[in-house]
């Protein structure tokens, strides 16, 4: 059976029934037809005095182009701690429609452990995507309609970028304002994917609806011929920015195939955006479970540290232990063995590959001081040898490992990852960031760079230089910084997989974001629109004569 077939094969409960099993009443959710609720924001208030549960952060490796299984195991793990007697909840970021339509797919999971309805999650949910792509796009034109009356704000340049939630690399660049009426002024501009759009940034960085709204009304938007800044609340626009997205900003209730909730809530990309789920989808969920699994995205080199030194310093978070996901597969991968041999047995380019997770294990043990362990999605391929020796290198490291079925076995495939996170979490860990606010942007860089990626030093393109300038001049310095980065490799190559030689990160330009408070650092050749693959997983997504979704996987 495919995923979709699987999720449609197991009756939902009511999410009415969802909400009562975490102790929310009707007044606090806003349903969505049987299956999907938002939450509303006063349940913070309400549960403000209530002891936090424990939080688990799940990472991975360096992934192959179709993942590692993050959110499989995720899911897995929440089902399984529901196995093993515990309340659990999960805290998720939503999918985009750009991978759902490209190469890699779905983000609900898969096989046995999958959050549900799973095409409505995949597809248009509760419109939160869609709010942030309108929210984003008003401000454009109220940018542009600013200057076609007159232009009093004195427009030199335009930073603010128009979105679309699709991958479309036709529009990373494009010129506008070509009909010649009036006084249009046409004008180079681009486009990103919603889901590296500020807008979703400051939707998951915001702490309630007046942080929303002030920091929408303190987005850079351009420059004026006096090189002074101008913000969106300049042109007056936080205030229908925020009505639109006053829906967007509460969380998502779901469930698992086991009825397990879940709560899924914002959706930036890792490799291009700060890759985590909410801050008010995490801190709702720790006030109503014991154990919170959240996930993020791409590898612990992206995700996992935009999670600790962005998400976790702005929502004074700390996780109690961390998962690192992996796969036979995916090992092999990076110790030099080719996509097409992946599934066969080498243990010498398993031993190889090993390098990139004990990398891994290391920037997130020793350098943020966290309690780590390996979990393996485990696939029928694998053979005993491959197993024996990753549990042999380790338990040399004396770090825990699980073997996880989830995908076959649901919840019963995770018991014993749940028991050993249960004794893991309640070990006590010294986390630390990787740098301090006050360093100097170029040290912030490279203190992620050299500790995280492995890099022997950061190069600059002119232009970043330049840029960093100017935020040194506006007083932006001091903020956190948000490397975009392929996900592929630690280096800026995404054909570095082995990462044996010395490497430099070559940052070629840096981008402001006072709304959601953190500086963008572009590096290599990573897009900030993506495009389609040759046979994109839209060629394969259909509606059958029942009107029912297929093909989604």
């Amino acid at each position: 059976m495919t995923d979709i077939e699987i999720s449609k094969s197991i009756k939902l409960h009511n999410i009415k029934d969802i909400a009562e099993s975490l102790g929310l009443n009707e007044e606090d959710i806003e349903e969505y037809g049987k299956y999907k609720a938002k939450i509303t924001n006063k349940v913070l208030e309400k549960l403000k005095d209530k002891k936090n549960g424990k939080l688990v952060l799940v990472t991975s490796i360096n992934p192959t182009p179709l993942g590692e299984g993050k959110t499989t195991m995720s899911i897995a793990i929440a089902d399984g701690l529901k196995k093993i007697g515990k309340n659990a909840i999960l805290a998720l970021r939503e999918p985009s429609l750009g991978p759902v339509f490209g190469i890699k797919g779905g983000a609900t999971g898969g096989g046995m452990v999958q959050i549900a309805p799973m095409e409505d999650i995949n597809l248009h949910f509760t419109g939160d995507i869609h709010a942030i792509t309108a929210a984003n796009n008003l401000l454009a034109s109220l940018i542009d309609n600013h200057i076609y009356f007159g232009n009093e704000l004195g427009f030199k340049k335009v930073t603010w970028k128009r979105c679309l939630d699709l991958n479309d690399r036709q529009l990373r660049k494009v010129n506008t304002g070509l009909s010649e009426e009036g006084k249009m002024v046409s004008r180079m501009d681009s486009f990103d994917i919603s889901v590296a759009s500020e807008v979703m940034a400051i939707l998951c960085l915001a702490t309630d609806l007046q942080d929303l709204k002030l920091r929408l009304g303190n987005i850079l938007v351009g420059y004026n011929h006096n090189d002074e800044a101008i913000y969106a609340k300049d042109l007056k626009a936080e205030g229908s920015m925020a009505a639109l997205l006053k829906d967007a900003i509460k969380p998502n209730l779901v469930q698992t195939l086991e009825h397990t909730p879940a709560i899924v809530h914002g959706g930036p990309f890792a490799n291009i955006a700060h890759g985590c789920n909410s801050i008010i989808a995490t801190k709702m969920a720790l006030k109503l479970s014991d154990y919170v699994i959240t996930e993020a995205g791409f590898g612990a080199d992206l995700g996992a540290e935009k999670f600790l030194d962005i998400k976790c310093r702005i929502g004074n978070l700390k996780p109690d232990a961390v998962v690192i996901v992996a796969t036979m597969k995916a090992l092999k991968y990076h110790g030099g063995v080719s996509i097409s041999d992946v599934e066969k047995e080498n243990v010498e380019g398993l031993e190889k590959g090993l390098k990139n997770l004990l990398h891994h294990i290391n920037h997130l043990k020793n350098n943020y001081g966290l309690n780590v362990m390996v979990a393996i999605n485990k696939y029928g391929f694998d053979t005993q040898n491959e197993i024996d020796f990753l549990s042999k290198k380790l338990e040399e490291q004396s770090v825990l490992l699980s073997l996880v079925e989830g995908y076959t076995l649901g919840g019963l495939g995770a018991m014993d990852i749940a028991n050993k996170l249960v004794n893991l979490s309640e070990v006590e860990s010294e986390f630390k960031y990787i740098y301090n606010l006050d360093d100097s942007i170029e040290e912030k860089i490279r203190k992620v760079a050299t500790n995280i990626y492995g890099a022997k030093d950061v190069t600059y393109e002119e232009e970043a230089l330049k840029e960093i300038k100017i935020i040194e001049r506006l007083g932006y310095d001091k903020f956190p910084i948000c490397i975009a980065k392929t996900q592929y490799s630690l280096s800026d190559d995404p054909k570095n997989l082995e990462c044996n030689n010395e490497y430099n990160i070559t940052v070629r330009n840096i981008e402001l974001k006072t709304g959601a408070g953190f500086i963008v650092v572009l590096t290599g050749n990573v897009m900030t629109m993506p495009g389609l693959s040759r046979n994109p997983s839209a060629e394969k997504i259909d509606i059958d004569d029942n009107g029912n979704i297929i093909g989604i996987f």
